[in-house]
């Protein structure tokens, strides 16, 4: 064996040791965690969840895996977990070490072979990004074509499958200390949608997918597959440039072209939802960029949902029956999202979290998003609903309220950071129209025909 493979087996080891280690202060952190819950449980002692939120996240910080990516997200959801988790986990950074140079190598030999690099007339040593489960390299191919380059970490599957049990663990102490909200179908989302990100030629179909239902849409810029150069485990894509977005909002104090860009996000988002029945379930602050003139770069398609078209029904249908004061049809829609037989009780507390998430909706007025001072995108009404629903004896959320709900809670939040000042109402208005869920129906079947995502 040569120098490099020797070195190489002696970092691939090292790493193997070091995710042992960081699982095991994981564990640690979990099986503290239990003994502080059947501590308060059984004899009174009180956990101070703040301290212990700052352990796990520092635990999880040092883990840069898909556990990580996981905590980020339910930083994200309402009610998944306590304030104080919350504010610990939103702080874990997207990017984690990149593997160096003779890493790169062997994974891009694996993908494309022994001459993977007389593909490209340039290939940066150097990542660009590094996030939980691959990194990003810049390169040109032949014909001068700027890329990037997706190249996922080795033993990302195995890993996922550890986090994923770990996940369960984290949720099933919640569950012990709060029985507010039911973890079984989150944990079964995310599980299902981390599983998907870690094939790359599912992201492709997902690429494709967007290609086609924004492909009118000139306000948002979407990279272009290359296939001869993509494998499950590496993504190529054309290079697309822009600013991050907490950048173009130092950069810019104009109110125009901030609702501009709030503007272009929401069409990015929504245009999908409401005549496709998808959703990007991630607007994560490092999946898109700003171009110069307000337009948005979509650059990541891991985490993408289908929905049947009759919950995107029960979701206007709800907007109608909040506009129209409509108990019996907001029962109905609640149904169609996937709660099982809803209370009357149950069916007020979801109200007080639709009026929330619907409320500039129903404004036929120029407003912010959110006109509170608050600091975070509708926690305070969060903690309201958490706090009712424990009165109740908690709720079984559906499946699909999982990424729809992120992805409201996750634009409001940048939303929020533009100050946009927009009349949703009629924007909203534009786009549903006269929503017919057969068409809906049909073209959607034929946008997942195009991208190859159609079921067989």
């Amino acid at each position: 064996m040569n120098e490099k493979n020797d070195l190489y087996d002696e970092i691939s080891s090292s790493m193997t040791g070091g995710r042992i280690r960081r699982y095991a202060k994981v564990t640690t952190a979990m099986g503290g965690l239990a003994a502080r819950l059947a501590g308060e449980k059984y004899l009174g002692i009180k956990i101070d969840k703040k301290q212990h939120a700052s352990d796990l996240r520092a635990a999880l910080g040092g883990l840069k895996g898909p556990l990580m990516k996981v905590a980020q997200i339910l930083a994200t959801i309402p009610d998944a977990l306590p304030k104080e988790y919350v504010h610990e986990l939103s702080h874990l950074q997207a990017d984690a070490p990149s593997m160096g140079w003779l890493f790169v190598k062997r994974r891009m030999k694996a993908e494309l072979g022994e001459n993977w690099l007389s593909f490209f007339k340039e290939f940066d040593k150097k990542a660009s990004a590094a996030a939980s489960l691959g990194q990003v390299h810049f390169a040109e191919d032949k014909d001068g074509q700027q890329l990037a380059c997706k190249l996922q970490y080795p033993d990302m599957q195995s890993a996922v499958q550890a986090d994923l049990k770990q996940l369960k663990l984290i949720f099933s102490l919640y569950e012990k200390y709060d029985s507010a909200i039911s973890t079984k179908a989150i944990h079964e989302e995310l599980s299902e949608r981390l599983k998907e990100e870690l094939s790359y030629s599912h992201e492709i179909k997902n690429l494709k997918l967007y290609r086609h239902m924004l492909s009118d849409l000139k306000e948002v810029t979407l990279p272009k597959p290359i296939e001869r150069l993509s494998t499950k485990r590496l993504l190529t894509m054309t290079r697309i440039e822009g600013l991050k977005i907490m950048k173009f909002i130092s950069d810019n104090s104009d109110i125009e072209i901030r609702n501009k860009v709030a503007l272009n996000m929401f069409k990015a988002w929504y245009i999908p939802f409401y005549k496709f029945g998808v959703i990007h379930g991630d607007p994560h602050l490092g999946n898109y960029t700003i171009r110069p003139d307000g337009g948005v770069n979509l650059m990541d398609f891991g985490c993408i949902r289908i929905f049947r078209p009759d919950f995107v029904t029960g979701v206007i249908e709800l907007y109608q029956a909040l506009r129209d004061g409509d108990e019996e049809k907001a029962v109905n829609a609640y149904k169609s999202w996937g709660f099982e037989n809803p209370s009357k009780e149950l069916i007020n507390v979801l109200n007080i979290w639709a009026n929330f998430i619907y409320q500039p909706l129903l404004e036929d007025k120029v407003r912010l998003i959110n006109p509170s001072e608050s600091g975070q995108y509708g926690r305070e009404t969060a903690e309201k609903v958490h706090e009712e629903l424990k009165k109740i004896g908690g709720v079984k959320p559906p499946r699909e309220f999982v990424l729809m709900d992120r992805a409201a809670v996750g634009l409001g939040s940048v939303f929020m950071h533009l100050k946009a000042e927009i009349n949703w109402y009629r924007v909203f208005h534009e786009l549903v129209g006269n929503f017919d869920e057969k068409q809906l129906s049909d073209r959607q079947n034929n946008a997942l025909n195009i991208s190859g995502l159609l079921p067989n």
